[in-house]
Formats: structure tokens, C-alpha cells, sequence
């Protein structure tokens, strides 16, 4: 039996036509080829407001956001996809994550803090990130703090785990045949559900 997985689709540029776009849709077609059943959130066209005071972050999600965290709480994997900007994920990713990562959602059990069961727990995920350097000087010399930031600090602590992490380097000077290696694996990411 196939997975359930949730693709988002982190990248700013709603009008499409990059790699991230490139790699989403082919990890969303070998994972449909491989019978996963998948859902796509493109966070570029979602409109969501910045959260801005702790009241709102804590407070009720509007009904938008309730219907994409019922799509995340199905799944059984998420796939991130997104470019590297100033060291971390685009902005509109973040507000999205904050939007649907809220307490009341994520904790199962809230006891006035942040303890409590995980709603998901036992789901899997696989960062996808493109970037202008070199993806080994972003890993060792830069620390990659800002995905291991998302992968600890946000997925793990939403109990969301193993995460995986892709880093592709240099894709401004990539040619076709390094582009198609990696939209090729991708789709292989998909089939696998990883």
C-alpha cells in the first residue's frame, strides 16, 4: 500500500518555472507512478498573513490554514522543497510553517506548555534544497544551521522524523544533463516515498 505524502512547495516565485518547481513535480510524479497518494501545497500562492504577536500564534487557526493542516495530519511523509535565501528557507515558507505548525495543532495533549504527544509523530520527511554555492562549503563550512534548523527544530520537534536532506550546489551553473541527473532523482525520491 502506497503512502500518503505532502509535497510543499516552499519556493517564493508563485508564477513557477524554476528548478524547485521542476524538482516538486518530479518527485510528485514518481511518487503517483509508484501509487502514493499525493497532495501539493504551494505556499507562494497560500496569501497567508505573517503571524505577529504570541496570542496569534497560540490562538485558533482561521479555516484556510485548518484545511491544510488537515492535509498534513493525513500524511504519512512530507517532501520540503525550496531555494536557499540568506542562509535558510524563503520567508514565505517560515510564515507558512508558523501559520500551520501552531501549538494547538501540533500537540495532541497541551498541558499549558509545550509537552504533550505529537500529532506527528512517526511521519517521515525529505528536505529538498537548491542553492548559488557550492552544496559541500554550505553542509561544512556554513554548518547548513539554517536546515538543520528546519529539521530539528521545526519538523523534529513536531515529532516528525527521520528527516532526510537533499542539498543541490551550484544550480545556476548547472547544465541540462546535471539538471536532469537531478530531477531523475527526484523522481526516484517519489517512487521510494522518501
Amino acid at each position: 500500500m502506497g503512502k500518503r505524502i505532502v509535497i510543499i512547495q516552499g519556493h517564493p516565485d508563485p508564477a513557477g518555472g524554476h528548478l524547485c518547481h521542476a524538482l516538486a513535480e518530479a518527485y510528485e510524479a514518481g511518487a503517483r507512478e509508484a501509487g502514493h497518494a499525493v497532495e501539493t501545497v504551494t505556499v507562494a500562492t497560500l496569501g497567508w498573513p505573517l503571524l505577529t504577536t504570541k496570542a496569534a500564534f497560540e490562538g485558533p487557526a482561521p479555516p484556510e490554514v485548518e484545511q491544510v493542516q488537515a492535509v498534513i495530519a493525513a500524511a504519512n511523509h512530507l517532501a520540503i522543497v525550496f531555494p536557499l535565501w540568506l542562509g535558510g528557507m524563503p520567508a514565505v515558507l517560515k510564515g507558512f510553517l508558523e501559520q500551520a505548525f501552531r501549538p494547538g495543532f501540533l500537540l495532541l495533549d497541551r498541558g499549558g506548555r509545550w509537552g504533550g504527544r505529537r500529532r506527528l509523530k512517526g511521519v517521515t520527511a525529505r528536505i529538498v534544497v537548491t542553492m548559488g554555492m557550492p552544496a559541500l562549503a554550505y553542509r561544512w563550512w556554513f554548518g547548513a544551521h539554517g536546515v538543520r534548523t528546519l529539521a530539528s527544530g521545526i519538523l523534529g520537534f513536531a515529532g516528525i522524523g527521520p528527516v532526510r536532506t537533499t542539498y543541490l550546489g551550484m544550480v545556476e551553473a548547472a547544465g541540462a544533463a546535471k539538471r536532469a541527473r537531478w530531477l531523475g532523482d527526484a523522481r526516484r525520491l517519489g517512487a521510494a516515498g522518501a
